[in-house]
């Protein structure tokens, strides 16, 4: 008989993470079980039961209530799926907090940062060790989230970071933002930029001490950039939406990656745009989302 494979989605309720739910619930089969998680009890109920009931869906759904700032609270379901069901084969996260432009950065600062980098390591640290053989463990970021978005002077806080040092440079920055000091120190002033950077730092952080036996069962640890979506959290960034995809269509390329077989050695660790790995060393400074901000 085979094992039902587990998969999880944080952040699932609305927007790209219920597509995710949408497509994992239609891909894998009968046996299998989905958990749609979020942090409005209504929500989520909602959610797990439209999903459930969808004509697409082949596999079990079930809504649970997770809020990923919460790291016991996250521990704590990673236990229970590891005393139901022996570990998990897949795991999503993807929650964020909103930000707008037209509020200072400083007075959206720390949810965004508990909600996206705190709950990214949470789910890092819980999870990771619970993935089966083969499993896969994404994380949702952007082409944000390479080092030539950060002035040089930053660098050397993220490249080669273990996950305890990646945490403490995202309290330092966080910090650095409350006082004041954040861009006099290099840090640019939209949110969003060392967030993501942070983001793919912890999943190349926790790769690195996982590749070999990963690769060696088949199992995958990645970030992932599903392109322009349109969604109301993107919405007031960007002025030009026509080529935006919708959540689903944004989907389907992240649930390609989860769904490719064998593993490709070189998305391994990596930030993935499309099926192919975005160099850690790239990008440069965005200035035009810096133009909606006052300093």
């Amino acid at each position: 008989m085979t094992t039902p494979r587990i998969a999880l989605v944080t952040g699932a309720n609305q927007g790209l993470g219920r597509a995710l739910v949408e497509g994992l619930a239609a891909r894998l089969g009968p046996q299998d079980l989905v958990l749609l998680t979020g942090r409005d009890d209504r929500r989520v109920a909602e959610a797990a039961a439209e999903v459930a009931q969808a004509p697409t869906t082949r596999s079990r759904v079930e809504g649970r209530l997770l809020n990923v700032t919460d790291a016991g609270a996250v521990d704590a379901l990673a236990a229970e799926l590891h005393r139901r069901h022996g570990g998990v084969d897949i795991v999503i996260s993807n929650a964020v907090a909103r930000l707008l432009p037209d509020r200072p950065q400083s007075e959206q600062a720390d949810e965004f940062i508990d909600v996206a980098n705190g709950g990214t390591h949470a789910v890092l640290r819980s999870f990771a060790p619970l993935l089966r053989p083969g499993g896969r463990l994404i994380v949702v970021a952007s082409t944000l989230g390479t080092l030539g978005h950060l002035d040089p002077r930053l660098h050397p806080r993220f490249d080669g970071a273990t996950l305890d040092q990646v945490e403490y440079a995202v309290e330092s920055w966080r910090s650095a933002v409350h006082s004041r000091t954040a861009e006099e120190a290099g840090w640019p002033r939209w949110l969003n930029v060392p967030s993501k950077v942070a983001q793919v730092a912890a999943v190349r952080a926790v790769a690195a001490e996982r590749r070999t036996r990963d690769l060696a069962d088949g199992t995958l640890v990645a970030a992932v950039c599903p392109g322009m979506v349109d969604t109301a959290t993107s919405r007031p960034w960007f002025g030009d939406y026509s080529q935006a995809q919708s959540p689903a269509e944004a989907a389907r390329a992240v649930l390609d990656l989860v769904f490719a077989d064998p593993v490709d050695p070189a998305l391994y660790g990596e930030l993935v745009r499309f099926g192919k790995p975005v160099p850690w060393h790239s990008g440069e400074p965005p200035t035009e989302q810096d133009q909606l901000l006052t300093p």
